[in-house]
């Protein structure tokens, strides 16, 4: 079965960086599109960013344009996003997500952003 399991969130300071990752299973991995949602309290889920199967076109939120960069490794089946210049309205719990015919998800993790 389709799993997707995040890693790397946390507290950081404004300006700040942090790398998250997501370790995916159960699906070819070089064959798909992944994405990193994200959502904050009280707000919609939103897509931050999008990375082709072959890692050569991203897509990004306008939000983040310029301070995240999304990446993968198709030996390992590891897709990253690479947080700079990170800012309070950043905080909220960020999502790996595949999909498949349906719309597969991890559990996410947190990354709060506050001095």
């Amino acid at each position: 079965q389709v799993q997707l399991v995040e890693s790397g969130g946390g507290l950081v300071q404004p300006g700040g960086s942090l790398r998250i990752s997501c370790a995916a299973s159960g699906f070819t991995f070089s064959e798909n599109t992944m994405n990193w949602y994200r959502q904050a309290p009280e707000k919609e889920r939103e897509l931050v960013a999008s990375i082709s199967r072959s890692g050569r076109i991203a897509n990004y939120a306008d939000s983040v344009k310029g301070r995240f960069t999304i990446s993968r490794d198709n030996v390992n089946n590891m897709v990253y996003l690479q947080m700079n210049s990170l800012k309070p309205e950043d905080t909220a719990v960020y999502f790996c997500n595949v999909q498949i015919w349906t719309s597969y998800w991890g559990q996410g993790t947190q990354v709060t952003v506050s001095s």
